[in-house]
């Protein structure tokens, strides 16, 4: 088939494989190597979307990363992607995609109406408009909402697979332009491992749809052979079509590669998307710069385009997009989108520089050609609908503020704008490093690095070639040498390339007009979001200064392309409206991502089980052969009970309740929170966690104890033993341990650096056997004989080391029954062989498994709470009867021990913890129910509190309950109410929280 038979503006000298492709349900053809936006173009395709706020017609403006216009849906069913950029998606055979907005169709919108009532939706119009009256409120927010998005996000389960992979490297090189292709060659001859990325199919960057002579060699062919050089190194990661779109602290880069993207909608057998999480030693960040629009009335129309990305499509895709190109800049840069739109053999109407006497090398060249310059004139208005058709062009001053003659009609289809280039200081902004203001390249540069990085090349505000080169040279080899490797130097030139002479660029961010800028018709800043130059200077005369606060009110920067393209120029004509300079008013700073990332592939493959998976203890399978049920517990299997033949759930837990109260019984609490703290600060650190002191907690010693969030609210408890010098065991709940090792990381490294300590989970190493009852020491020493188990050798809240069956352990002389208790600890794997010996050795006392509903009656007859459970978030350890474990001297300092003394935790009527013993023994009271003082109070009743945990104890014979009670701890005897659900009321005496041994005798036997 014939380039002209695939599509009207396909240059003939550019072949490839045809593929067959639909937009918006028409089809179309395009070739190997097209992205959709080439391909669109080279079709003739002019409208590709419609614009947020207005409807207006969009075409395709840019090339890449930074298109505001050509956002698509991708696909249907259950594969669709929403709001991609066609820049960005490679075309493949039988590839669909439409429009994200646009009804009926995108070439005639019904919502394209508004766009004729523009300047009665300015910036913040529909705080002003929809406020009355009230009760219509919800009627505008449905058509708001209808009006409102972009693309559908898919309702069905996505087909594909991704995965993450965790990486390490000495150097890496984001960007395989120019300058990051040699940043990576000089770290590699070095020997470092290298990671170099790029967003493109193929690396070279802007290299590859130059022109440019390097080394005697076409760019192309010059990037082809640095590509192959970097391919035979073993130490060097290629990632192509993979954006790094995140740089966070201590050097970790989050990369985003597109594995099948490129091959088709969904991926039957292959991971589509690959998470790349980089732990780097140094970075260099190549990300090159993006070309500016140039603000003037109508600069949307579809045919108005960047003048470099008319020359990639030329130069790189072989499309034209139009016939009669009018060149428009403020720059030499540019011109050289005139040469290459002549050599097409189509016509370049003229060339028109806002400068007053141009000529640089290009300028020069241009002219040689033929071409028409006109000097010191501005393009001040697009004339078209759905594409340019005229330019009206005007002289302007020389400050570019004002038309100083006549204006003059040029026809045209396509206007190719150039306004200079800002650096791509979007990661670097990630970091935290402000961009600076440079008046010499007319943009921001990055500022002073916070992390190992450094930015090279037109990110760093260097746009020649030569330039970018010996850059990117010496930062690959600065970084290498900085991690480790080679000695920092480099050899000039790199190569040898063609240099031309240039002068330097205007500074213009909005272009004149004959009429003023709220009169002129609209000149857009931020395409894809509809905000115009009038807009924000509307902006300021209602008050808002603040960069950030315009950025708000207008929408500046919000859509998908993040204000690549119109960030610059929105904040020069903010700066000019408050009479400032750019550097004084500054810049919004840029947050990950820096492009849209899809949630498959944030998540990896921790979706459905592996999203919440399933965790066994080392016992989990004999439990499973005696018939255990169970309950998840923090994702744990943690058995519930274990019903004999014919028991009830009730039955099972009175049995195994009387035979820890009268034998003995075993739980498995393998999945207790387990975190290794170590570290010569350790004591101090924990001591500041907890609400009492662990400075002088010896070795072979346990101690209870509290944490506190900053309000001074329980947050989670447990005990902490002491190891050795400087090493402590610190044991949580089973649901809380991630959040609490959350809670000591985030202290330690944002509050406390300076604190010397480290933590490690262990919970998954040890398995803990509970043996607890009167019998229990007799079934331990039956396993351990290098023990001394007696009270006085082994008291209450301390732990040994020791031997159990043959199997090194730690016992723990611990109790969450209020009996003699121990909890053996061994390493997991040896788990189930010491669980039997256990079993064995209980035999004779007729040993009983038990599960966490007797667990849970066990610890409530003697009033221990559990923490998420009898708390809520708004209970201190006061308010739950525990003040004895919070240290009063005046010298020890906790988190949360400020809060503890305001006047709102010492009201008199707060919630405390209580017993509840039902006036009817057997009537247990519903968890959740609400207790009331009158139970003849009409509705609403006046709530004073809630039962935590409730359950029928077999040992008492009575059902007991604990709950929190305004002004509790003072109502010891009252009678209080319990309205339920089916109009009947539990009456219930306020008790005591310890029901059982109210003197602790037990455990201390």
């Amino acid at each position: 088939m014939s380039p002209n038979q695939v599509s009207p503006n396909r240059l003939p000298t550019h072949t490839g494989a045809t593929i067959d492709f639909t937009f918006n349900g028409k089809a179309l053809k395009g070739i190997a190597g097209d992205t959709l936006a080439s391909a669109l173009l080279a079709n003739g395709v002019d409208v590709v979307g419609r614009s947020f706020k207005y409807a207006r017609p969009r075409g395709i403006f840019g090339h890449g990363a930074e298109e505001p216009n050509g956002i698509i849906q991708l696909g249907s069913g259950a594969g669709t992607v929403p709001n991609l950029k066609a820049t960005q998606v490679e075309l493949y055979q039988g590839l669909e995609a439409s429009s994200v907005n646009g009804w009926p169709s995108v070439n005639f919108d019904v919502m394209g109406i508004v766009g004729a009532f523009g300047r009665l939706m300015p910036p913040g119009f529909y705080y002003k408009t929809f406020m009355y009256p009230k009760k219509l409120w919800m009627t505008y927010e449905y058509f708001i909402r209808k009006a409102a998005g972009l693309g559908a996000a898919p309702v069905k389960d996505d087909p594909d697979s991704y995965d993450r992979l965790n990486q390490h490297c000495d150097v890496l090189v984001v960007g395989a332009g120019p300058t990051g292709l040699v940043a990576a060659r000089e770290a590699a001859r070095t020997g470092a491992r290298v990671i170099i990325a790029d967003e493109q199919s193929e690396f070279g960057g802007s290299l590859l749809a130059s022109k440019q002579s390097m080394d005697g060699l076409i760019a192309r062919d010059w990037v082809a052979s640095l590509v192959t050089e970097l391919r035979a190194y073993s130490n060097v990661q290629m990632l192509p079509r993979s954006t790094v779109f995140g740089y966070y602290d201590h050097n970790f880069l989050t990369i985003l590669e597109r594995r099948t993207d490129h091959l088709g909608l969904t991926s039957a057998h292959l991971v589509r998307q690959r998470m790349h999480r980089v732990r780097a030693a140094q970075v260099v960040l190549a990300t090159g710069a993006f070309e500016r629009p140039l603000v003037f009335s109508h600069n949307d129309i579809p045919g108005v385009m960047l003048a470099s990305s008319v020359s990639t499509y030329v130069n790189r895709y072989g499309v034209a997009p139009g016939n009669k190109l009018v060149l428009f800049t403020t720059n030499d840069n540019a011109y050289q989108t005139a040469v290459d739109w002549h050599q097409t053999g189509r016509d370049v109407v003229a060339v028109i520089d806002t400068r007053r006497d141009p000529s640089g090398d290009i300028v020069v060249a241009v002219k040689a050609l033929g071409i028409d310059v006109i000097a010191g004139h501005g393009v001040i208005e697009a004339q078209g609908n759905k594409r340019v058709k005229r330019a009206l062009i005007a002289p302007i001053n020389e400050a570019g503020t004002e038309v100083i003659g006549a204006v003059r009609v040029l026809d045209c289809d396509l206007i190719a704008c150039s306004g200079g280039w800002s650096p791509a200081v979007h990661l670097s902004s990630h970091t935290g490093a402000k961009p600076v203001w440079d008046e010499s390249i007319v943009g921001f540069r990055p500022g002073e690095s916070k992390q190992q990085e450094r930015s090279a090349g037109a990110c760093r505000g260097t746009f020649d070639l030569a330039g970018c080169l010996s850059e990117g040279a010496v930062a690959g080899a600065d970084a290498a040498n900085r991690s480790g490797h080679g000695e920092g130097s480099t050899q000039f030139p790199i190569c040898a390339v063609e240099a031309f002479k240039e002068q330097p660029q205007q500074a213009l961010f909005l272009v004149p007009h004959t009429k003023s800028t709220s009169r002129a018709p609209s000149q857009f800043v931020d395409f894809q979001l509809d905000v115009s130059a009038s807009a924000i200077e509307l902006a300021v005369r209602e008050g808002f200064e603040s960069v950030e606060h315009v950025k708000r009110y207008t929408a500046l920067g919000f859509g998908t392309d993040q204000g690549k393209l119109g960030n610059i120029n929105g904040m020069a004509i903010l700066a000019n409206a408050l009479n400032q300079s750019i550097a004084e008013t500054g810049t919004t700073i840029f947050r990950p991502s820096y492009t849209p990332t899809t949630f498959g592939a944030i998540a990896g493959r921790d979706v459905n089980n592996l999203f919440d998976p399933e965790r066994y203890t080392a016992m989990h399978r004999w439990h499973v052969e005696q018939g255990a049920e169970f309950e998840n517990v923090g994702q744990w299997k943690r058995p519930w009970y274990f019903p004999n033949q014919g028991e009830s759930m009730q039955d099972a837990v009175d049995r195994e309740s009387l035979a820890v109260r009268s034998s003995v019984g075993i739980l498995d609490a393998t999945t207790l929170g387990k975190i290794d703290i170590q570290g010569p600060d350790a004591a101090e650190f924990i001591t500041r966690m907890y609400s009492n002191s662990y400075l002088k907690l010896a070795p072979g010693k346990c101690r209870y104890g509290v944490m506190l969030k900053e309000d001074g609210m329980i947050f989670d408890d447990g005990v902490c033993a002491c190891l050795g010098d400087n090493h402590y065991l610190m044991f949580t709940t089973t649901g809380g341990a991630a959040g609490v090792l959350a809670w000591l990381e985030l202290w330690q490294q944002t509050e406390w650096p300076e604190l010397q300590v480290y933590f490690t989970s262990v919970t998954d190493h040890w398995t803990t056997a509970t043996v607890t009852g009167p019998n229990a020491r007799k079934v331990i020493a039956k396993v351990c004989s290098d023990i001394e188990l007696s009270n006085e050798a082994f008291p209450f809240m301390d732990w040994r080391n020791g031997t159990v069956a043959g199997i090194k352990a730690r016992i723990f002389r611990i109790s969450f029954t209020g009996e003699l208790s121990y909890e053996v600890n061994v390493p997991a794997h040896y788990g189930r062989h010491v669980w039997e010996a256990l079993i064995a050795a209980g035999e004779e006392f007729n040993i009983t498994p038990y599960g966490t509903e007797t667990m849970h009656v066990l610890r409530a007859e003697k009033g221990f709470i559990i923490v998420g459970q009898d708390t809520d978030g708004s209970m201190t350890p006061a308010d739950m009867n525990m003040d004895w474990v919070v240290g009063k001297k005046k010298t020890f300092s906790f988190i949360g021990k400020r809060s503890l003394q305001r006047s709102d935790m010492l009201r008199e009527n707060r919630k405390q913890l209580v017993g509840l013993k039902t006036l009817e023994a057997k009537t247990v009271l519903p968890e959740g129910a609400q207790v009331v003082f009158d139970a003849k109070q009409a509705i609403p009743m006046s709530m004073q509190g809630h039962v935590t945990s409730s359950y029928y104890s077999a040992s008492l014979g009575h059902a007991i309950a604990l709950a929190v009670v305004k002004g509790g701890h003072s109502r010891l005897g009252q009678i209080v109410h319990c309205p339920l659900a089916d109009g009947r009321t539990i009456a219930a005496e306020i008790v005591s929280s310890v029901f059982y041994d109210p003197k602790g005798e037990r455990h201390h036997v």
